[in-house]
């Protein structure tokens, strides 16, 4: 595997969930792989879980980590060409990528939507550049639209916790106080129809996804009637998608607020959220305190996704 964007790029996913089993069993077995190879871990925006489980993945794999924080530990970049650079940002990407990539084998990037220009946002400018100008192999920490390593984790997770071999998988919008991208959304759908679950979004009108990512799910309007009879609730923010609304909120129902009243409805099912998570906005205390929250263990299995990727990065090499 050259570079891992998306689910397209992991191939057959039961393979990829049994390579990830192995892994989790032990998690050094293939710490020869990454001996004298260096990652380079690009970060624009903020991150905790992608930055820890990430490093340790690598670590696990026997590489050197450099992690590079763009606007705090760096030169503030620009992104466009034709710019007259006279505002604060005194270096361009088109020469800090091609630099980054002397100096390592392997890049992840993280870099979200921005809101300013749904197309640049949706081409996916800056991840594509860093695969186009480094030179090296690129997988993405959280992209403006897809955060694969997240979405293979939940998958990981949901396989390790099923009860039936076709589990209802929910995936329900929640209220939050600011816009959120839709790439955590838009991967999860991908993967979950990659995966041929019985797979519902729920949502208030005016927040259908990109009909690309939500493929062949059923959505579904009333929450309530969504939740019947699931086995994973996976709740998430994101903000509006379509062209005149664009990064905008347009409902804060607190009605949408994953609490005991929806999860009643459900076939005794999960709660997943990938985190961090607001309280008593996205879900109530009680749901992911419950016996039934995977928040930890799906955490914890971001070490295990983002240790296949790159063993299998590294293999190619």
């Amino acid at each position: 595997m050259r570079h891992f964007t998306s689910v397209n790029d992991i191939g057959d996913l039961k393979a990829a969930v049994r390579e990830a089993l192995d892994i989790k069993a032990d998690r050094f077995k293939y710490n020869h792989l990454g001996r004298n190879k260096t990652l380079m871990m690009v970060f624009f925006n903020s991150s905790l879980r992608t930055r820890l489980s990430t490093q340790k993945a690598a670590l696990n794999l026997g590489m050197n980590v450099i992690v590079l924080d763009i606007n705090q530990g760096a030169w503030k970049l620009e992104t466009e060409r034709g710019v007259i650079m006279d505002g604060d940002r005194p270096e361009h990407i088109l020469e800090a990528i091609p630099v980054m990539g002397s100096y390592c084998d392997v890049i992840g990037v993280r870099s979200f939507a921005r809101f300013e220009n749904k197309s640049d946002d949706y081409n996916e400018v800056i991840l594509n550049q860093f695969i186009k100008y480094s030179g090296r192999p690129v997988f993405s920490m959280e992209a403006a639209t897809r955060h694969p390593l997240q979405s293979f984790a939940d998958l990981i997770t949901i396989e390790e916790h099923k009860r039936v071999e076709r589990p209802k998988v929910v995936l329900t919008w929640a209220p939050h106080p600011k816009a959120l991208p839709q790439a955590v959304p838009n991967s999860f759908a991908e993967w979950m129809n990659a995966a041929d679950y019985d797979f519902v979004i729920t949502h208030p009108k005016g927040y259908e996804l990109d009909p690309a990512f939500v493929g062949n799910a059923r959505v579904e309007y009333d929450q309530m009637k969504a939740f019947e009879g699931a086995h994973f609730i996976y709740a998430k923010n994101w903000a509006a998608y379509s062209d005149e609304n664009y990064g905008k909120v347009l409902c804060s129902d607190r009605d949408w607020t994953v609490s005991d009243r929806q999860m009643a409805v459900t076939d005794n099912a999960f709660f997943m959220h990938c985190l961090p998570v607001r309280r008593n906005m996205i879900v109530t205390d009680d749901v992911i305190e419950s016996p039934n929250s995977l928040v930890i263990p799906e955490a914890a299995n971001r070490e295990i996704s983002a240790t296949v990727v790159l063993k299998r990065i590294l293999e190619s090499l």
